[in-house]
């Protein structure tokens, strides 16, 4: 298994992929236009449950200092440009995503 994770900011999607294989889809928030989600390739660095603050249910940090894919106390915000540049999930996909991806997931950020 070579689990990887696609993230799509203009279609507000990440995929979690086995290798070619498509696992699943999940909706997100991206950040908004004066703090954009930084684009390029990452790994997962760190996991947290329960982070405490806006990040709802669990945090996983990347590689870019200061981003991370994180649940969110903000449900409204899923599907738009809204954050400080991390990608944010609802929290039954972030910790269905957390069980899934191991610290070192590779994750690539494009447009």
């Amino acid at each position: 298994m070579v689990l990887w994770i696609n993230v799509s900011t203009t279609r507000h999607e990440l995929k979690l992929f086995d290798g070619s294989i498509l696992i699943k889809t999940y909706p997100i928030a991206v950040g908004k236009m004066v703090t954009p989600t930084p684009f390029g390739s990452y790994k997962i660095i760190n996991k947290q449950a329960n982070p405490g603050g806006p990040y709802g249910a669990f945090w996983m940090g990347l590689s870019k200092p200061h981003y991370g894919i994180h649940g969110t106390n903000d449900p409204s915000s899923i599907g738009k440009n809204v954050s400080l540049g991390c990608i944010r999930m609802f929290n039954p996909d972030v910790l269905d995503l957390a069980n899934r991806v191991p610290i070192g997931t590779d994750v690539v950020i494009r447009k």
